[in-house]
C-alpha cells in the first residue's frame, strides 16, 4: 500500500528571507525606474573642463619642450666628445708610431760602447754628429713617452664624460617619451569631452574661437607704448607676421607654434637666441614686475609655474599662441594671471 505524506513546508525563516529579498529587488526597480537621468554637462561647463585640460597640456608641453632642449644639447656634446676622442685617438697611433720607429732603429744599431765606435770609425767627426742626434732623440723619446701618458689620461677622461652624457641621454629620452603621452593624453581627453557636444554647440564655442582672434587683431592699437629694444620690437614685429597661425604643441614655426615656440623664432629672426622653454626664458633678461613698465617687445610670463610666454604689445594687449585649437592672437594682458615681464 503507498505511502501517503504531506509535502515539507519551507521554514517560517526562510519565507520571511525569501519576502524580504523580493521586497527589496521591487524597491531597487522601483528607484531605478524613477531616478532622474544623468544630466549631460552644459556647453559651458564642458568649454571650462576642455579650457583646463588645454592648461594641463601647455604646462606638459613646456616639459616636453624642456626635454627636447636637454636632448638636443646633449646630442650636440656627445658628438662633439666622440670626434674629440678619434682625433685624440689618431694623435696618440701616431705618437706610439714614431717611439716604436725610433725603438727599432736603436735595436738595429746594436749597444756597441760608444768609444770603440769612434776608433772603429772611418768618419769621426760624422760619428759625433750622429751620437749628438742619438741623445737629442733620447730626450725627444722622454718628452714622447709623457704624451702618450697625458694623451691616454685625456681620453679616457673623455670616455667617461662621453659614457655619462649617454646616459643622462637616455634618461632624458625616456622622460621626453613620456611628457609626450602625457600632452596627448590631456589633448585626448578634451577632444574626448568636445565630442559630447552637439552639432551645433561645437559651432558655437568654434565661432566663440573666430571672434575672439579677428577681434583682437582689429581692436589692438599700440597707442604710444615705445619698444623695449630695436631688437624686441624686430622680434614683436616678426610675431606680428605670424598672427593667424596655429598653435601646435612642441612647434616652432615657421608655420605653427607654442607659446615659447612663439617668442624663440621670433626673437631668432631678430638675431637673438633666447631659451626654448618659457621657464627658461623667464630667466633670460632683466625682470619687470609692474605691468605700466612694459614695453612693446618685452617677453610676458604668465601663471605661478612659469608655463606660458607672450610678447607685450602695449596698451594691455599680449601677443601669443594660446593653445590647442587657436591661433596666434592679440589678447588682453588680464585673461591670464601675470607674473612679471622680461626685458631680453
Amino acid at each position: 500500500m503507498a505511502s501517503h505524506r504531506r509535502p515539507k513546508q519551507p521554514s517560517r525563516a526562510r519565507v520571511t528571507l525569501l519576502t524580504t529579498a523580493a521586497a527589496a529587488a521591487v524597491a531597487l526597480t522601483s528607484q531605478a525606474a524613477n531616478a532622474a537621468p544623468s544630466e549631460k554637462p552644459s556647453k559651458d561647463e564642458v568649454k571650462s573642463k576642455v579650457d583646463k585640460l588645454y592648461e594641463d597640456a601647455e604646462q606638459a608641453t613646456e616639459k616636453y619642450n624642456g626635454a627636447k632642449e636637454k636632448q638636443e644639447k646633449l646630442q650636440k656634446e656627445i658628438s662633439t666628445i666622440q670626434d674629440n676622442v678619434a682625433r685624440g685617438q689618431e694623435e696618440l697611433n701616431e705618437l706610439r708610431e714614431s717611439i716604436g720607429q725610433a725603438a727599432a732603429a736603436q735595436y738595429r744599431s746594436g749597444s756597441i760602447d760608444s768609444s770603440l765606435q769612434l776608433f772603429l770609425s772611418s768618419d769621426p767627426d760624422d760619428y759625433l754628429d750622429k751620437a749628438s742626434t742619438a741623445d737629442q732623440l733620447s730626450a725627444q723619446q722622454v718628452e714622447s713617452l709623457k704624451k702618450i701618458q697625458d694623451k691616454q689620461r685625456e681620453l679616457a677622461q673623455d670616455r667617461a664624460e662621453a659614457s655619462d652624457k649617454l646616459e643622462d641621454l637616455a634618461s632624458t629620452r625616456t622622460e621626453l617619451g613620456k611628457k609626450k603621452k602625457e600632452v596627448q593624453a590631456k589633448l585626448a581627453e578634451a577632444r574626448t569631452l568636445l565630442n559630447t557636444l552637439t552639432a551645433e554647440e561645437k559651432a558655437a564655442l568654434a565661432a566663440s574661437d573666430a571672434r575672439a582672434s579677428r577681434d583682437a587683431g582689429e581692436r589692438v592699437d599700440l597707442g604710444n607704448t615705445g619698444a623695449a629694444s630695436g631688437r624686441a620690437m624686430a622680434a614683436f614685429q616678426a610675431a606680428q607676421s605670424k598672427i593667424g597661425s596655429p598653435y601646435s604643441y612642441g612647434a616652432t614655426g615657421p608655420s605653427t607654434f607654442d607659446c615659447s615656440g612663439l617668442t624663440s623664432w621670433a626673437f631668432a629672426q631678430a638675431g637673438v637666441s633666447i631659451p626654448r622653454t618659457s621657464q627658461a626664458q623667464a630667466n633670460a633678461g632683466t625682470r619687470i614686475y609692474s605691468q605700466s613698465d612694459l614695453k612693446v617687445g618685452d617677453l610676458v610670463i604668465f601663471y605661478g609655474d612659469q608655463h606660458h610666454v607672450g610678447f607685450y604689445a602695449g596698451n594691455g594687449q599680449v601677443l601669443h599662441a594660446p593653445r590647442t585649437g587657436t591661433v596666434v592672437r592679440y589678447e588682453s594682458i588680464n585673461n591670464m594671471p601675470y607674473q612679471f615681464g622680461v626685458r631680453i
